[in-house]
């Protein structure tokens, strides 16, 4: 099968910040919601496959449909703020959303479902208006069968599973009173059979394993305990003689169709020591002819850690067979936990979205395994390395992370890991730019830029992560003095350098007065030089991979939006949010000396974004004001420092755009640049007809030199390609507000009343989109595949790599086959 044009190479995400947000399926793939999607993750692969786009809300719960016989699921339920549940059913290897049950008035927050028969469905609901809702789904169609409602209680969980010996759906409810409710099916409505007690706080989650006829429910609560239930079909012939000296726990009767079932408490798990929210039993296997179920039950819990539990195999007394997670760190705990389908790894996720693998491995001890990471709110703004060989990222979830592909060793595989997490902020992320190969200046919601340079360790790390030489890298920086990472005080803001000097071991006799260094005193946020073969794991991204601050830029009056630096990393610009003249100014740095060089005043209201043309030879800014300007550098003489004037620029009568203008860019060859508005258009410029470079033109204007495309949404993010296609045109990348990436070509025409100069030749898919505001795209700066040498030759050439941000908390890298086009 021929190469796709436009191919997803990676995905960046990670899981929302609810509890019954992560499920693993059988087949071995794990589906989490991540903002209004549900991922589909291949651990093993260390990838995500698919992303499922419908949903409207953030998604906050996900659930697959497990089949009876252990094969691969097929089905997969999700639920969300939009108040919607949706059925997903894989055909022809695509999951597609097969039903849209609505009808809840209020957030879903739990689903669940049990397959009554080949093609028909049970699922349960749970949401924030108080009711629990129960659906039957057949081909493609859902009705909502019943609807059970709390009065003013919250319902935080649903389990369903099937009466033993019997096909009678019975379902358990946890919720805010404490208790947790068993409701069966008696001529098609389900009735509440018995309410159990013992919880001492809210319910948090309920779940169901089918062992030898009986059935087992461990509900978990915010009393920091959790409790496990046997539910088991009472016969008539069982004699209820009194063992003499022994405590039977009291059992709780309910009849169903003339059967006698009873639950009784089974046992109680104290072992941690704050809220525990998410439980999951160890899934079922075939055995044989036969399915087997384990009784292992993994917890996970706001202590930060997870605890698999089971029964000793003499006594059969429970007890906490493994405990793994984090110790220290300022980090909130897990939100729940989900075992593979083998056993053999464990998964949690935390309150910011992060997802925690262990593995066991061939020394029967569990190891942290290399897992994906993303942002957890809005990413803002991206931009690759002169050299593109890694993605810098800022996002509203105040990081600023660092991607690149990881080479490892004996393996052809490639897949783009975060391995550094230079920034950790107090203030939302806005905009960043790089300065050189390992260093950039990055603005937040405060008044100060703030420059960061790499240290050492993460100069090691990444050569050896990305098989790139280190001696090659060590080449193109300063490396003498630089230290070897970064902390954070523990109420700065600022990461402050660590030296060589500051990471002495503390001798064997001080125990207690005298304290060596500052790593001494402030183990648990002090920077441990870290030698990685593989990408670090949370913890690590979080306390030990951080960028020295070097410089802080002050000058601005109002929190920062844009950022741009030239070619030559000699200069930087900023601008920051204005509802006034005064405020609009452009302020360009010196990156030698880090002092203010020069304010370039001529917009209105906030300049959106800024771009210096290849050659830095002028300095485009584009405004809300709806119009641009083009900055002119002058001849530099020995003495004087870098001066830009104003060369030309648009008016509220010159301007075509009548909205805002979010986003602009150059093409590779000086003569045209691009803008992109509210309006929906986008706009070519330069000296129309002449064939030269913007700004070298003595007496010709700049003008627009396109058609005007209308691409039928808000146009928020451009950018040119670097590298002109196959017939001389150039390509553009256009971003929507609706989530959409558009491909365009443009070729300058003399008749421009057609609109033929542009040519559409490639859009996202559902799955290939965003699912909100594409904030910014960049093209990677050279040819080829990121990972992929110089030794795959031509094939290499033909392709082209897109980098995009979204609101949707995602970064996505396309391949695009650039000859294909």
């Amino acid at each position: 099968m021929a190469a796709p044009v436009m191919d997803t190479c990676h995905v960046s995400c990670c899981a929302n910040r609810t509890p019954n947000v992560v499920s693993w399926g059988r087949g071995g793939l794990i589906a989490f919601g991540t903002c209004n999607s549900v991922a589909i993750y291949n651990p093993k692969e260390i990838r995500v496959v698919d992303l499922l786009n419908k949903h409207t809300g953030r998604v906050n719960a996900v659930q697959w449909v497990h089949e009876p016989d252990c094969s691969p699921e097929t089905q997969l339920i999700s639920g969300g703020s939009d108040n919607n549940v949706i059925v997903w059913e894989k055909h022809d290897g695509k999951f597609r959303a097969c039903a849209v049950c609505s009808g809840h008035s209020g957030p879903v927050c739990a689903v669940d479902a049990v397959s009554l028969s080949s093609s028909h469905l049970l699922v349960a609901s749970a949401s924030s208006d108080s009711t629990v809702k129960l659906w039957t789904y057949t081909s493609d169609t859902a009705e909502c069968l019943q609807t059970v409602a709390f009065g003013s209680g919250f319902m935080m969980d649903v389990s369903l599973a099937l009466l033993p010996g019997s096909r009678v759906p019975v379902l358990a409810c946890g919720g805010d009173d404490s208790r947790v409710h068993l409701y069966v099916q008696l001529s098609g409505q389900f009735q509440r059979v018995l309410t159990l007690t013992g919880h001492e706080d809210w319910v948090r989650c309920v779940e169901w394993a089918n062992k030898d006829g009986e059935l087992w429910l461990a509900s978990c609560s915010q009393d920091c305990l959790i409790r496990v239930w046997r539910l088991f079909a009472k016969t008539a012939t069982e004699p209820d003689h009194q063992t003499d000296g022994v405590i039977k726990m009291k059992e709780n009767i309910f009849q169903v169709s003339g059967e006698e079932f009873a639950v009784t408490l089974e046992t109680v798990l104290a072992g941690h020591e704050n809220w525990v929210y998410g439980i999951h039993w160890q899934p079922p296997s075939v055995k044989g002819d036969s399915v087997e179920q384990s009784l292992k039950l993994l917890s996970a819990s706001m202590d930060k850690t997870m605890i698999l539990w089971g029964p000793e195999e003499d006594s059969g007394m429970w007890v906490e067979m493994v405990r793994v997670g984090e110790v220290g760190g300022n980090t909130l705990g897990f939100y729940g936990c989900q075992m593979s389908p083998d056993g053999s790894m464990i998964l949690a996720h935390a309150f910011h979205g992060a997802l925690h693998l262990w593995h066991h491995d061939s020394n029967q001890e569990w190891r942290p395994s290399v897992v994906i990471s993303g942002h957890f709110n809005a990413v803002q703004d991206l931009s690759w390395d002169p050299e593109g060989e890694f993605i810098i990222t800022v996002g509203s979830d105040q990081t600023t992370r660092l991607f690149t592909p990881w080479m490892r060793k004996g393996s052809s595989q490639i897949t783009w890991h975060e391995i550094s997490r230079p920034q950790i902020h107090g203030y939302d992320m806005q905009c960043l730019t790089m300065v050189g190969r390992f260093q950039f200046v990055s603005g937040a919601d405060e008044k100060v830029l703030r420059v960061f340079k790499a240290p050492r360790n993460f100069v090691e790390n990444f050569a050896h992560i990305s098989g790139t030489s280190l001696e090659k890298l060590l080449g193109c920086n300063d490396i003498t003095d630089l230290p070897e990472g970064a902390s954070t005080p523990a109420l700065g803001l600022s990461n402050k350098a660590v030296f060589q000097g500051d990471l002495t071991s503390p001798s064997p006799q001080q125990d207690g007065g005298d304290f060596n260094s500052l790593s001494d005193q402030y183990k648990e946020s002090y920077f441990q030089p870290l030698k990685l073969t593989e990408p670090p794991t949370e913890d690590d991204l979080l306390q030990n991979t951080l960028w020295p601050e070097v410089q802080k830029l002050y000058g601005h009056g109002f929190e920062m939006f844009c950022l741009a630096s030239d070619c030559a990393r000699t200069v930087v610009a900023s601008a920051c949010k204005a509802s006034k003249a005064e405020h609009a100014s452009i302020l360009l740095w010196s990156t030698a000396s880090w002092k203010q060089l020069q304010s370039l005043s001529c917009h209105s209201l906030t300049i959106t974004q800024m771009a210096f043309s290849p050659n830095g030879q002028l300095l485009l800014a584009v405004s809300r004001d709806r119009t641009w300007s083009l900055w002119r550098r002058g001849n530099p003489d020995s003495d004087t420092e870098v001066k830009f004037s104003l060369y030309a620029n648009t008016s509220k009568d010159t301007s075509v755009h009548t909205r805002i203008i979010w986003s602009c860019d150059w093409s590779a060859d000086n003569k045209y640049f691009v803008t992109s508005s509210r309006d929906k258009k986008v706009i070519i410029w330069g000296h129309a007809g002449s064939g030269v470079a913007v700004g070298e033109g003595e007496d010709a204007c700049v003008t627009s030199c396109s058609s005007v495309l209308d691409v039928g949404d808000s146009a928020t993010a451009v950018s040119v390609c670097p590298f002109l296609c196959s017939d001389r045109s150039y390509l553009l990348a256009v971003g929507l507000e609706n989530g959409q990436v558009l491909l365009y070509k443009w070729k300058p025409s003399e008749d421009l009343s057609s609109g033929s100069d542009w040519s559409r030749c490639k859009e996202t898919d559902a799955c290939q989109g965003h699912t909100m505001v594409v904030k910014r795209l960049r093209w990677r700066p050279r040819l080829g595949r990121g990972g992929h040498g110089v030794q795959d030759g031509n094939e290499e050439q033909a392709w082209v790599q897109l980098a995009s941000a979204g609101a949707d908390h995602v970064v996505k890298i396309f391949d695009i086959n650039i000859s294909a086009l």
